[in-house]
């Protein structure tokens, strides 16, 4: 009705201006605080949250008990709502909605769902119309007419949506996120309240979950401990393992790490109901034995130095060098997350011949530095050259090393020259990498010199 209608019947009204996207972020905050009694939570626009108890009644004592304690955890938030345990998603949204509360009985969907109205379709206005003129009040009426018939009147979304309420057809819901792979908790009889004692509560939980990771010969790599607190709010701290894990202690020092780093601190509040640990994303780990000289504990703490200075600062501030397939050398190295995997195969990194120097200087340019030669022949190395006002005798030189650009990556309009390598050695014993940028007369009549590297 419109705002002046409501207002003559009831003077009293509190009017606010709808916000919808407060009202997501409120659902959003609820269906985190769900997932005290199940992972699998989802949306059910508009005002509605769907849990899919499968597996979990029991820890509350079956299905009335875990539908109690739900309604109860709401109450407590100050929130009154309507819940139904059904066989199906749309059964229990249709029975919450417009029909009696209370839990269906397993293959019973269709007995309770027969005596909803038509509205329980939730159908356009016209759709709903047409099924109440053609003397259709329940869904059971309209279970009972030819299917192909109602289907070629009202179309198939009516007749999906009759099915799925009957519980004849079953549709899953798509939870907020995805399932852990491992996921082990701690309910309180009294909120807890001691952050200093936290970790005593931790660690029997990632012990039990490494305990279950190991019957699989699986090791965890991203974890995620939650803090579900008697007001609502929850709170979660993700931290990651290069490799994968089952240590305990230096999972307890990750999050050690983690809870240290927050802005806003891990704050108890009234306390925490339920605390709960999980594993994100578990791999396969294969028990490894440690050598004489001992390479491999060398190795290992070496990854956990990574996972200790990601936990504190960001996974995004932790990078290292990794080989890129390309006879390029501005791309031959790119920056990639050092807790990952490597993605480039053991021995992608050019290696150079025994008693030979490297190829590649290890301090490059960006970018390279301009300079002035003299050499002998036009497309010859150089004599000398002028960098930065100070003049290199060339004492050895060894090159060409011809680059051609890739062209494929270039941009139209953009495209590199081809460049002749070469790499310099003075009289004092310096050693330089420097190119010629561009072929003589096929590129360009003046070709450019530029120092790109410095060899250590």
């Amino acid at each position: 009705m419109t705002l002046a209608d409501a207002k003559a019947r009831a003077p009293h009204l509190a009017v606010a201006q709808a916000d919808a996207e407060a009202d997501e972020r409120l659902m959003l905050r609820l269906a985190a605080f769900c997932e005290q009694f199940t992972p699998l939570v989802a949306l059910d626009p508009p005002c509605g949250l769907m849990l899919d108890a499968t597996g979990c009644a029991h820890l509350f004592g079956g299905d009335a008990a875990l539908r109690t304690s739900v309604l109860q955890a709401m109450a407590r938030l100050s929130f009154t709502g309507r819940a139904a345990v059904a066989g199906t998603p749309d059964a229990a949204r249709a029975l919450a909605r417009f029909g009696a509360e209370g839990v269906t009985p397993p293959g019973e969907d269709e007995i309770f769902a027969r005596p909803l109205s038509i509205a329980a379709l939730e159908a356009p206005r016209e759709t709903s119309v047409a099924l109440t003129r053609a003397g259709l009040a329940t869904l059971g009426d309209l279970a009972d007419r030819s299917s192909a018939a109602l289907t070629a009147r009202f179309g198939d979304e009516t007749m999906r949506r009759l099915t799925r309420i009957l519980g004849r057809e079953d549709a899953r819901i798509t939870p907020l996120r995805v399932l852990p792979d491992c996921m082990v908790e701690r309910r309180f009889a009294e909120p807890f309240l001691d952050l200093s004692a936290i970790e005593h509560v931790l660690r029997p939980l990632i012990a039990e979950a490494m305990g279950l990771l190991e019957k699989r010969g699986q090791g965890g790599r991203a974890f995620e401990a939650r803090f579900f607190r008697t007001d609502g709010a929850v709170r979660a701290l993700c931290f990651e393992t290069g490799a994968p894990s089952r240590n305990v202690e230096a999972l307890l020092r990750l999050f050690r790490l983690k809870a240290d780093s927050l802005a806003d601190p891990l704050d108890p509040g009234y306390g925490f109901d339920v605390i709960r640990f999980g594993v994100l994303n578990a791999e396969t780990l294969a028990q490894s034995q440690i050598g004489f000289e001992r390479r491999d504990a060398q190795d290992g703490d070496f990854a956990d130095l990574v996972d200790r200075l990601a936990a504190r600062f960001g996974r995004e501030r932790v990078l290292r060098f990794a080989a890129r397939d390309t006879h390029d050398p501005l791309r031959a190295a790119a920056y990639v997350d050092a807790a990952a995997s490597p993605s480039s195969p053991p021995g992608a990194w050019p290696k150079p011949e025994p008693g030979e120097p490297p190829l590649r200087p290890l301090f490059l340019f960006d970018p390279p530095q301009p300079i002035e030669t003299m050499a002998e022949t036009p497309d010859g190395p150089p004599m000398h050259f002028k960098w930065r006002r100070v003049r290199h005798l060339i004492a050895r030189a060894e090159g060409p090393e011809r680059i051609a650009p890739e062209w494929w990556r270039n941009a139209a309009g953009a495209r590199r020259r081809t460049r002749d390598y070469y790499r310099l050695e003075d009289r004092d014993g310096r050693r330089f990498w420097v190119f010629r940028e561009g072929l003589y007369e096929s590129e360009t009549a003046a070709p450019r010199w530029f120092l790109h590297g410095l060899f250590a």
